[in-house]
């Protein structure tokens, strides 16, 4: 028997409703992906696209002030850090004279190339007895933008006798998003500057870096702004009362150093900061960091340390012998300390005050902004014994081996068995570093373990990794 179906009323009615419920979820789907697409985005989004790929130092525009007079002098600071991949200037202030020119850029790859500085003659400066030249140092921000550069994140500015450690600088920029407006860099290490000048003015001799939108925003009211700041002494002073009026302040970075100290900066650079070393100024105030050579030879052979693991140069690491209760505090690339007794984690950490004072007078000249000991100057046989870098090499299973040697002689009577001037050599064994973003913003210090060694003459030290300490 055929049985038939009968058709049923309701249906007609349930197909429009299926066919109302798809067409409205497409237009719901279509109306989020266009959200997504169209709408700008927050700020917490543009960090996260702005930083899809690292800063690296093609996305760096270095701009340096100097002189006709000081360049020739100082152009061998420039050319130790200075690479051909690099871009940039030195901004002087007239054309040199052709036999002079020739001798300025001796090696096109070894130099930036020289700009010359607009006029600033136009300008007023009324500050007593000082430099007018300040002007035209300051315009180096905005006529270093005006030579549209192309994939720039960046401009890092210093002077002719700054010493930069570019990949460190690239480095510690990456952390940040460069499509914001950032101004980043140091103050003095003097508390009277600090209080002359401002605490958050970045000091020019240190170096410091302008993100790029900012710097375009800066260059187009850098002029006018100039006007209204003649009373101020400096370029520095004149660029952050500027950057001041966009409603930026100054995000400080210490591994950027004005070095306004005088003398032996030992004390400083054997305690340095946990973030990347990104640069050292006023060479020409202190004394040669590796005794025995010259400036010059001295920043040579830091750099050889460079070459081999530049985010790990003088990053601080301490441990402890437990045998003698000595206490070691490795300065990678640059130099180890011995004490010889027991010294608690937070003391050795802090800066044996080995330099004296930017400016004489006693009184707040004499105070510093750093977290600093005192120093035994008349008896050195009192102080820790110290070991300089001496050479590294890196072997097959990438295992970096830095040596130090003791370069002083102290005439210091001892004992033989307990004393660590028994000590000939000093060995440090570590991976090179790469640091991360994370390890960038929330930074740890590594510490490192005294290995036994069969030479009584010699010690050797591993660096490890903080979770595995």
């Amino acid at each position: 028997m055929q049985i038939s179906q009968v058709p049923s009323k309701n249906k007609p009615y349930s197909n429009r409703l299926t066919n109302f419920m798809i067409l409205s979820s497409l237009i719901c789907i279509t109306y989020l992906i266009t959200s997504f697409l169209i709408i700008p985005r927050t700020n917490s989004t543009h960090f996260s696209t702005s930083l899809q790929t690292p800063t690296t130092l093609e996305h760096i525009v270095f701009a340096i002030a100097s002189n006709e007079k000081s360049w020739s002098a100082r152009k061998s600071y420039v050319a130790l850090w200075w690479g051909p991949q690099m871009r940039g200037c030195i901004f002087l202030e007239k054309t040199p004279p052709p036999n002079e020119a020739l001798l300025l850029n001796h090696n096109e790859s070894s130099l930036p190339p020289i700009c010359i500085s607009e006029d600033t003659a136009r300008f007023r400066y009324t500050y007593r007895n000082g430099l007018r030249s300040a002007i035209r140092v300051a315009r180096v921000v905005s006529e270093i933008v005006s030579l549209n550069y192309s994939n720039v994140r960046w401009f890092v500015f210093g002077d002719d006798d700054t010493v930069f450690f570019p990949e460190n600088v690239a480095k510690t920029l990456s952390k940040y998003d460069h499509g914001l407006w950032y101004y980043v860099g140091a103050n003095s290490e003097s508390f009277a500057q600090n209080k002359l000048f401002s605490y958050e003015m970045a000091f020019g001799g240190g170096g410091f870096a302008i993100s790029y939108p900012l710097a375009k925003v800066l260059a187009r009211v850098f002029d006018s702004c100039l006007e209204r700041y003649a009373h101020l002494y400096g370029s520095d002073s004149r660029i952050q009362a500027c950057l001041a009026e966009l409603g930026v302040g100054l995000t400080h970075e210490p591994g950027f150093h004005q070095m306004d100290i005088r003398g032996n900066m030992f004390g400083l650079l054997a305690s340095h900061p946990l973030s990347p070393l990104a640069s050292l100024h006023h060479w020409e105030a202190t004394d040669p960091i590796f005794p025995k050579m010259t400036l010059v030879k001295a920043i040579e052979h830091l750099f050889e340390a460079v070459k081999f693991d530049s985010q790990r140069i003088m990053q601080q690491t301490v441990c402890y012998d437990r045998w003698f209760s000595w206490t070691i505090s490795v300065s990678w690339g640059y130099a180890v300390q011995i004490f010889p007794r027991h010294v608690f984690l937070s003391d050795a950490l802090r800066t044996q005050e080995t330099f004296l004072p930017w400016k004489k007078g006693g009184g707040i000249n004499d105070l510093y902004n750093i977290d600093s000991l005192g120093y035994d100057r008349h008896f050195p046989c009192r102080r820790p014994v110290v070991f300089f870098f001496d050479n590294v090499s890196v072997g097959s299973r990438g295992v970096i081996t830095s040596n130090y040697r003791t370069m002083t002689d102290d005439n210091c009577t001892f004992d033989n068995m307990a004393s660590p001037r028994k000590i000939g050599e000093i060995r440090v064994f570590s991976r090179k570093q790469e640091l991360d973003t994370k390890q960038l913003l929330a930074p740890r210090r590594q510490c490192c373990d005294v290995l036994p060694s069969g030479s009584g003459n010699v010690m050797e030290i591993a660096t490890l990794q903080r979770e595995n300490c």
